[in-house]
């Protein structure tokens, strides 16, 4: 049985003063911009004072120059900081710290979930300055060779090597990336917004920019990345404009952005619970038939609570909802194991592990876990 007492316990000791929620505890007790957004959206239901907090402290410190040591640009969202030290405690990073990619249209993403649940136009008109820098972030820094997909490289050489939420250097993707799921992100956001603008009123010219863009980013996009040969889409575009054609969970994440074209949405979902991705305590991060698949490893083998919760948004909002049921099931049967729900574990021979892992331990409580599990044992049928 699960304890909702609990889980909320978990939820006050992971929220700062300032009301966001930090990532972790013992070790990541900062602000990350991509957990807090995430951990935001799923406990929309349970306290929107969490994702008004997160986009306020967001916005106060978005990017404002460019800064080649901080990967610091306008509009840009921050990756990690802690709001009292100046620089990383190991890393050669000045706080706070923007080398994330996918921050700045996650960002925008909470601010039209957000808007969703209130209707609190006060609110978004307060803000629209740094959702429009936000936007000129995607179309000027995030794009920089122009050709529609958002890309990171870092220019700090200490700088992290993977800029979307599988950040370890295991990747070994050569850059400038093109992250699949990013592409997914950037096309939702840019709906979402120009949904907002429409219903502020806002300048016509600009609704025009997102919407042409739009239609030419959902086009391209399943042209470049769909792997004809495995029904699938790759992992990224190398910086070569090559296709990295790994099978891991990334491309789940599209299933909630609606960049996917009719078609393929099918193959999408069949092939994410083929046995090389599916256990019974979620789907894996790489898939098991991958030469470089390691169980034991931050992101290529093992399964984040977060990640299967991304997917399952997406199997919920398309209809399937005996897969979104699968994963929930399959998280719920994690916890019940481990008696709580780390940020990471793994499945071997149809054991549960969530020890011993080349990194260190997973931390506990981690905010996107138990958001994740709140929102699972929470939501509504549909």
């Amino acid at each position: 049985m699960i304890k909702i007492e609990k889980l909320k316990k978990e939820i006050e000791n992971l929220r700062h003063p300032k009301g966001f929620l930090v990532a972790g505890l013992p070790r990541f007790n900062k602000l990350f911009g991509r957990d807090a957004i995430i951990s935001s959206w799923q406990l929309l239901d349970y306290d929107i004072n969490i994702a008004k907090n997160t986009l306020e402290i967001l916005s106060e410190l978005q990017g404002k120059e460019i800064d080649d040591l901080k990967e610091e640009e306008p509009g840009k969202i921050l990756h990690e900081t802690d709001l009292v030290s100046k620089k990383h405690p190991h890393r050669n990073w000045p706080f706070p710290y923007y080398g994330s990619v996918d921050a700045t249209p996650l960002y925008l993403i909470l601010f039209y979930f957000y808007f969703e649940k209130t209707h609190d136009k006060n609110f978004i008109e307060k803000y629209w300055s740094n959702i429009e820098k936000a936007i000129e972030w995607i179309f000027n820094y995030g794009d920089k060779d122009k050709n529609l997909f958002i890309e990171y490289q870092k220019r700090n050489p200490e700088g992290l090597d993977n800029q979307g939420w599988k950040d370890s250097s295991g990747l070994k993707i050569k850059p400038p990336v093109e992250i699949v799921e990013v592409q997914g992100y950037q096309y939702f956001a840019l709906k979402g917004i120009a949904e907002l603008a429409e219903i502020l009123n806002k300048d016509k010219n600009f609704i025009n920019k997102l919407k042409e863009r739009l239609k030419n980013l959902k086009e391209k996009f399943n042209q470049e990345f769909w792997m004809e040969d495995k029904k699938f889409f790759a992992l990224a575009l190398d910086g070569n404009k090559r296709q990295v054609k790994k099978i891991t969970s990334n491309p789940g994440h599209l299933l909630f952005t609606e960049i996917i074209e009719e078609g393929k949405v099918d193959f999408v979902i069949k092939r994410l619970f083929e046995d090389d991705m599916w256990t019974p305590y979620g789907i894996r991060t790489h898939s098991s038939l991958e030469e470089d698949f390691d169980p034991l490893s931050y992101h290529l083998g093992s399964i984040w609570p977060h990640d299967n919760w991304i997917i399952a948004q997406g199997l919920k909002k398309l209809g399937y909802q005996n897969e979104y049921d699968k994963i929930k099931e399959a998280i719920i049967r994690a916890y019940k194991e481990i008696g709580y729900l780390p940020e990471y574990y793994t499945e071997i021979d149809g054991k549960i592990i969530f020890k011993g892992f080349k990194e260190k331990e997973p931390d506990y409580p981690q905010a996107w876990s138990t958001g994740a599990l709140i929102n699972f044992i929470s939501a509504p049928i549909v």
